[in-house]
């Protein structure tokens, strides 16, 4: 089967061979949050009705479209932290390091 392959393909197997391959880090980073998206959206979990402006709604299912994720994931992800104490500040943050 080797023998059909064209340089491109024999350069892969060999790396794949060779386990010369790494994973990018954003591609790791992007996997992760897909895992933890499907393990929070099948668990178990109890339904509550919440109050949000549109402007703050919209704001909301941009950022979870653009991290591949249901808006509510987003929403329950972010309550999750913030309970644990994991919710961090960015701008907060940022202004420490300067």
């Amino acid at each position: 089967m080797t023998e059909d392959l064209d340089n491109y393909e024999s350069e892969i197997e060999n790396a794949l061979s060779n386990n010369s391959i790494k994973k990018a880090d954003k591609f790791a980073h992007e996997l992760n949050a897909s895992y933890e998206a499907a393990e929070s959206y099948t668990k178990k979990s109890e339904r509550i009705s919440l109050r949000l402006t549109p402007t703050d709604l919209k704001a909301i299912k941009t950022t979870a479209i653009e991290e591949g994720i249901p808006y509510q994931t987003l929403i329950s992800g972010v309550l999750h932290k913030f309970v644990t104490g994991k919710l961090v500040d960015s701008k907060h943050n940022s202004s420490d390091n300067m």
